[in-house]
């Protein structure tokens, strides 16, 4: 009978492999993130529908180690665009600070009504594709 040696190396994947009882596992270990990435409310809906409707591309940036990063950016993105899409839009439909001052009432809603159209082109265009 044979003795099988307490580890192996397989030069075909690169791991190492420790003997177990009678079977060879490979020698993981979880690798930590290099640095934290600080996600805000788009990369977390972003994170959500990944892993919702796109499991294999969710596991892909994750498993690279990635997935911080991008999720990071993609909130800067979206933070970005969201405040440019509001102040074109002020402009377009004249939400001034002369109609601050002189109907508040009505300036807020205006605002909510602008802010809300804003977020739904952000969630259209960058955070559920």
């Amino acid at each position: 009978m044979t003795t099988l040696k307490n580890t192996l190396h397989d030069s075909n994947n690169g791991l190492d492999y420790t003997l177990v009882n009678d079977h060879y596992l490979p020698n993981l270990t979880a690798a930590a993130p290099a640095e934290q990435h600080p996600t805000g409310r788009w990369g977390r809906l972003h994170k959500r529908y990944l892993k919702e409707h796109h499991p294999i591309r969710y596991n892909q940036l994750l498993l690279s180690g990635v997935l911080g990063s991008y999720l990071a950016k993609l909130d800067k993105q979206a933070e970005e665009q969201l405040a440019l899409t509001i102040r074109q839009m002020q402009e377009a439909e004249g939400v001034t600070e002369a109609l601050k001052a002189a109907d508040q009432l009505e300036w807020v809603r205006r605002m909510n009504s602008i802010r809300n159209r804003a977020e739904e082109i952000i969630k259209t265009e960058l955070i559920f594709v």
